[in-house]
């Protein structure tokens, strides 16, 4: 009997996984650097399961950049993939690629309780869309729309390149200090790893410290150890955040609540908690109240990119079922 194969490949790491009654199975990590073609990676990864080529009949891949055409260039990676040549080359009869946040928007549908941390209360109205925003190598958003009887749609987008909002004096200093380094200042400038980085020198540059502090764990480790400069980074990235998020609740009329995943929070998950991040994302002057009672959580699950393209892949297939 043929099976489906989902995958979630990012610019360090690729993992993949069997989609079999509903849910994934055999879930296994791949790092980029070691195989030339996700072709090669999944070839592996297959002969582990006992699977040929030719076994696999439908595969979803969700992968970082927008999705167009026959050939995509994965970001940060050597990896390129042709749809076409793909299929020949282990004789798979459906190929599905998506966007990384498009799946991890679709992710979100399967979270268990256990997965989610409260970070402000409210009640979901799940006849409108929900906000899914992710620091990591960099920032990501997407949205998330029920559709009814257990369908959804996510729209992917370039959220993480809005300007970086900014609410305060102090806030405009960072933003124009950073921006003697990079230009325009994007949300993603300084919500991701690199911007942790970004942002302890402007504030050092600010205050007159002399940077001792070279890499974002080196950050978020002193921080975590009531370091007092690490700890207004980690403080001032919370509240940024909580701008950007409270931002597209409003454009997206986002009353069905804010998922916070990717790699950076879960990192110093209790200073987010206890930060300024509900403050700033419901500061918005004439509108604040339209962000009382917006929920907003943050995931811990492990694999909701692959979870998410299981989802689509199952989607896509009874669309044409």
């Amino acid at each position: 009997m043929k099976v489906a194969l989902v995958g979630d490949i990012g610019g360090t790491n690729a993992r993949f996984a069997l989609w079999r009654d509903n849910a994934l199975h055999a879930v296994q990590v791949f790092p980029t650097a070691d195989y030339t073609s996700p072709e090669q990676a999944i070839g592996v990864y297959l002969a582990a399961q006992g699977l040929a080529k030719g076994e696999v009949a439908a595969v979803c891949l969700a992968v970082a950049g927008p999705v167009s055409g026959d050939e995509f260039r994965f970001t940060n990676s050597h990896w390129r993939l042709s749809r076409k040549a793909f299929c020949a080359n282990l004789q798979v009869e459906h190929l599905l690629l998506i966007n990384d946040f498009t799946a991890m928007a679709l992710g979100m549908t399967r979270l268990q309780p256990d997965e989610v941390r409260n970070v402000c209360a409210g009640t979901p109205d799940t006849t409108r869309p929900a906000v899914v925003i992710g620091p990591g190598t960099g920032l990501g958003v997407g949205t998330l729309l029920g559709l009814g009887e257990q369908r959804w749609l996510a729209l992917p987008g370039e959220g993480g390149h809005v300007d970086l909002p900014v609410g305060s004096a102090r806030e405009a200093a960072i933003r124009q200090a950073i921006a003697l380094d990079t230009g325009h200042v994007s949300a993603e400038t300084v919500l991701s790893g690199g911007g942790l980085l970004r942002l302890y020198h402007a504030i050092c540059a600010l205050d007159g410290h002399a940077p001792t502090l070279g890499t974002p764990a080196q950050i978020t480790d002193a921080a975590l150890h009531d370091d007092p400069v690490a700890l207004e980074v980690i403080e001032q990235f919370c509240r940024f955040l909580g701008r950007v998020a409270g931002n597209n609740v409003l454009t997206l009329g986002g009353r069905g609540g804010v998922f916070i995943v990717g790699g950076v929070i879960p990192r110093f998950a209790e200073l987010f908690l206890r930060s300024g991040f509900a403050a700033s994302f419901a500061d918005k002057g004439c509108m604040s109240a339209y962000l009382e009672g917006v929920p907003v959580w943050l995931v811990t699950a492990e694999y909701s990119g692959l979870e998410g393209a299981g989802v689509a892949l199952q989607q896509a297939l009874a669309q044409h079922a």
